[in-house]
């Protein structure tokens, strides 16, 4: 499979997730992306259209690197923190157009055990 077809069976798959959910200010959207080096979170509000906290690999002093399973960990781990600083505890969970599995299901795992609710 040539990545241009994979690219786009991402970007419809994408498309299905964000007709059926939406982030508010109480309940944000959790939403992930993964680079070929990084990993990026955000919470957003759609309703207000603004990011209320992001975590990502290239954050200072979070001690991980690369697009991996244990650097989507401690990413979940930093955006649960940062939630609960904002005093957010419950998410809408957006994988992206990914598998829940590997990278998504560690970050999930990770920001489930740091206190987020989803």
């Amino acid at each position: 499979m040539s990545l241009y077809i994979r690219k786009q069976a991402r970007a419809k798959v994408r498309r299905r997730i964000r007709k059926k959910i939406s982030g508010t200010a109480e309940r944000p959207r959790l939403a992930v992306h993964f680079s070929n080096q990084n990993v990026y979170a955000q919470l957003i509000d759609d309703v207000a259209g603004e990011t209320l906290a992001s975590a990502s690999t290239l954050d200072k002093g979070l001690g991980a690197t690369g697009a991996n399973a244990e650097a989507a960990a401690k990413v979940g781990e930093a955006v649960a923190k940062k939630a609960k600083d904002a005093k957010i505890e419950s998410v809408v969970f957006d994988r992206g157009g990914y598998q829940f599995h590997g990278k998504v299901k560690a970050l999930a795992d990770a920001a489930r055990e740091a206190g987020l609710q989803f």
